[in-house]
C-alpha cells in the first residue's frame, strides 16, 4: 500500500493487516516486535492500551488478528495471542506487578463530575463501556442480574483456559476506577427500565443473549436433551448433571468443549451440590448466557469418562465455522465429528436413547445465506443418552417493553451501526444483544465504541487518547535482528500432555522467555515499508535479483497503463514483501529507502 502524502491511523491500520483485523486495533506488531527485542514491559502497555482485559485476552481471545497476519502467506501466522500473554504473566494483574501496570497504562482517573451513566449487564461489552467511560470523568453504575460480574468470561470459558482469580484481578481494576456496582440487579423484577433512565443520563445495555434456541423436532422434550447455555450455567456454578456414556453433540461451533470439559469435572467431584437450575428453563434469569458452542462440550464429555463422544456438524470440513484448532484437538481426544448431517427427530420414549440424523445436501442458499437442505433417505439413529444442542442463543429483553425500542431480526435491539444509539435516543446497546453471539474481543470493541459515542453525544468531545496523526521516520541502516528470520517455525505453544490434564489446572502453559523472542522474530514489521524515489532509480534490476520473495519486478510502463512517457516502471508488491531490506541495501543509487510508520499519541 503507497505511502500517502498525509498518512493517518486509518491508514496504518489497513497497512498493518494484524491491527486493522483486530476489533480494537491493538498495535499487535508493536508489542510483538517489543518482545523480540527484549523490552517486555513496554509490550505489555501496548497490549494494554486499548483493551482492559489484556490478561482475559492472552489466553482466550479468538485472535483474528492472526488469521489476518501476513506471515500465514509464507508459513503460518505469528502467535500474537500467546505472546500477549506471555507479557501478561509478567506484568499483568496476575503478575507481581498487580494491578499497577494495568493502571499505568491509562494515567490519571478524572473526578466523576460528567453526566451519570447506568450499564446493563457486567459482561465484558459492559465493563469495557464502564472502564472508558469513568476514564472520561463519568459516574457510572454496572447493573448485573448475576451475584457476580463478568459475564461469559465466568459462566462459559473453563477455569482450566481461563483462572477464576485472573477474571477477578483484572475486574478488580476496572472496578478500582471509581465505579459503582449492583449485583442481582434484574432490570424487570428489582429495577424498572424507566427507573433507570430517571436516575441517569444514558444507558448501555449489554445484557448479552441468555435464552438457549431449541430444535422444533420431534422428541425435543425428552428427558436427556439438553440446551448448552443452560448447561453451561449448571456445571459452571458447580452442579452436577449426570450425561451417561454415549453423548451426541449437535451443532458447528468452537467453544462449547471446554466448557463441558469443566463442568464436568467438577460434577465427578461428589454429590454434595444444590439442586441444579432446571435445564429446560427458558428464562433468562435460569439460562444466563455463556459464549458456547458446540466442540468445547463434546471435548468436556470424553474428559469426563463418558465412552462416546459424537459431533454432528451440518457443515463439511472447509465450512464448519469451528477453528481448526480446535477440530485437530478434538479428533486426538477421540472425539468422533461427522460433516454434513443434521438432526432429524430425538428417538425415545420418556428419556432420549438416540438422535436420528439426516444427509445434508447443502448448508447456505445461491445467496449465501443459512439455508440448509436435506436428502430424504439418508436417516440413520445415532445411539445417545445425552443429546446436546448447541444451535444458537438469543436475547431476552422484555423488560425494554415498557420504552418500546425497535428489535433487530434476531429479537435483539435495533441499532445504528456507526453510533450503537437505539431507537430511544437515551439508550445506547452492543455485543451480543445488539449484533448476537459473538467473539470476547467484539464485545470488548463495542463497549468502546459505545462509551465514546455516548460521551461524544453527551459532552460533545471524543474520550480519545491517540490522535490520528501518523509520523513516517527514515530508517538508516535497516537490518533485522536476525537474518534467517523468515526460516524461524511458528513456536509450538506448551501445553500440558493430554494424559495428565485432570483438575482444573490450565492446559496451556505458556512460552517462555526464548520461544517468545523467537515468536516475535518471526513478525514481518508491516509497519516498516519499502518507499523509491524515483527520480534516484537507474532501473538496474539488482533489486530484483536479492528479492527473496520474488515481490519486486520491473515491467514496461505501457503494460502497467502508465503511458508512454516512461519506457519501464519498478513494481513492489507490498503483500508479498517480508521487510528484509535486503534491496534496500543492495540498491547502488539509494533510490531505495525503509520508512517507519507510527502513531502519534497525545501527552
Amino acid at each position: 500500500m503507497p505511502i500517502p502524502p498525509t498518512p493517518d491511523a486509518q491508514w496504518l491500520w489497513e497497512n498493518e493487516p494484524c491491527r486493522a483485523a483486530c476489533p480494537v486495533h491493538t498495535d499487535a506488531g508493536a508489542y510483538v516486535t517489543a518482545i523480540a527485542e527484549g523490552r517486555f514491559e513496554e509490550a505489555y502497555l501496548i497490549a494494554r492500551a486499548p483493551n482492559p482485559f489484556p490478561s482475559v485476552c492472552g489466553r482466550v481471545c479468538a485472535a483474528p488478528c492472526e488469521r489476518a497476519c501476513r506471515r500465514g502467506s509464507v508459513d503460518a501466522p505469528v502467535s500474537i495471542r500467546a505472546l500477549k500473554r506471555f507479557v501478561t504473566e509478567r506484568f499483568g494483574v496476575e503478575s507481581f506487578a498487580a494491578n499497577t501496570m494495568w493502571h499505568a497504562a491509562h494515567g490519571e482517573v478524572p473526578p466523576a463530575s460528567g453526566p451519570s451513566i447506568g450499564v446493563i449487564g457486567g459482561g465484558p461489552a459492559g465493563l469495557s463501556a464502564a472502564c472508558d467511560l469513568r476514564l472520561a470523568g463519568h459516574p457510572v453504575t454496572v447493573y448485573e442480574a448475576q451475584d457476580r460480574l463478568g459475564g461469559m468470561m465466568v459462566l462459559g470459558i473453563p477455569e482450566y483456559r481461563l483462572p477464576r482469580a485472573l477474571i477477578a484481578r483484572e475486574i478488580e481494576a476496572i472496578v478500582e476506577l471509581g465505579i459503582d456496582i449492583e449485583t442481582n440487579a434484574r432490570i424487570g423484577e428489582t429495577h424498572s427500565i424507566t427507573e433507570l433512565l430517571d436516575r441517569h443520563a444514558a444507558l448501555f445495555l449489554a445484557v448479552g443473549t441468555g435464552r438457549a434456541r431449541d430444535l422444533d423436532l420431534p422428541g425435543h422434550d425428552l428427558d436427556g436433551v439438553l440446551r448448552a447455555v443452560e448447561y453451561l450455567l449448571n456445571v459452571n456454578q458447580g452442579f452436577r448433571v449426570e450425561l451417561g456414556e454415549r453423548v451426541v453433540v449437535v451443532g458447528g461451533g468452537n467453544v462449547a468443549f471446554d466448557a463441558a470439559r469443566t463442568a464436568l469435572r467438577a460434577a465427578s467431584a461428589g454429590t454434595d451440590q444444590p439442586a441444579p437450575v432446571p435445564l429446560s428453563a427458558t428464562s433468562e434469569d435460569d439460562a444466563r448466557r455463556a459464549m458456547t458452542t458446540t466442540l468445547d462440550v463434546a471435548r468436556a464429555a470424553r474428559r469426563a469418562g463418558v465412552l462416546d463422544v459424537t459431533i454432528i456438524a451440518l457443515e463439511s470440513p472447509e465450512e464448519i465455522p469451528a477453528d481448526p484448532e480446535e477440530i485437530d484437538e478434538a479428533e486426538r481426544e477421540g472425539i468422533r465429528i461427522l460433516y454434513r448431517r443434521g438432526p432429524h427427530r430425538f428417538v425415545g420414549d420418556a428419556k432420549v436413547a438416540g438422535l436420528e440424523t439426516i444427509a445434508v445436501s447443502s448448508v447456505f442458499d445461491a445467496e449465501g445465506r443459512f439455508s440448509p437442505t436435506f436428502e430424504p433417505g439418508t436417516e440413520e439413529v445415532l445411539p445417545a443418552d445425552t443429546v446436546i444442542l448447541a444451535v444458537g442463543q438469543g436475547a431476552d429483553v422484555t423488560f425494554l417493553d415498557a420504552v418500546g425500542l425497535e428489535r433487530n431480526r434476531m429479537g435483539g435491539v435495533q441499532i445504528d451501526l456507526d453510533s450503537l444509539r437505539s431507537s430511544d435516543p437515551r439508550i445506547w446497546a452492543g455485543g451480543d444483544v445488539a449484533h448476537g453471539p459473538r467473539n470476547l474481543i467484539d464485545a470488548i470493541a463495542d463497549g468502546r465504541r459505545a462509551a465514546a459515542s455516548i460521551h461524544s453525544a453527551l459532552t460533545g468531545s471524543q474520550p480519545v487518547s491517540t490522535s490520528h496523526e501518523v509520523r513516517v521516520e527514515l530508517r538508516t541502516g535497516f537490518r533485522r535482528l536476525d537474518s534467517d528470520y523468515d526460516a524461524i517455525p511458528r513456536q509450538v505453544i506448551p501445553a500440558t500432555p493430554t494424559e495428565r490434564r485432570v483438575g482444573f489446572g490450565e492446559v496451556e502453559t505458556g512460552y517462555d522467555e526464548h520461544e517468545a523472542r523467537l515468536e516475535g522474530l518471526r513478525c514481518l514489521r508491516c509497519f516498516d515499508n519499502i518507499m523509491l524515489s524515483p527520480e534516484l532509480c537507474i532501473l538496474c534490476g539488482l533489486c530484483v535479483d536479492v528479492c527473496p520473495p520474488n515481490c519486486i519486478t520491473i515491467a514496461r510502463a505501457d503494460h502497467v497503463g502508465l503511458g508512454s512517457e516512461q519506457q519501464s516502471v519498478l513494481l513492489l508488491d507490498e503483500d508479498l514483501c517480508i521487510r528484509c531490506g535486503l534491496c534496500v541495501n543492495r540498491c547502488p543509487p539509494g533510490a531505495l529507502s525503509m520508512v517507519h510508520a507510527r502513531e502519534l499519541t497525545r501527552d
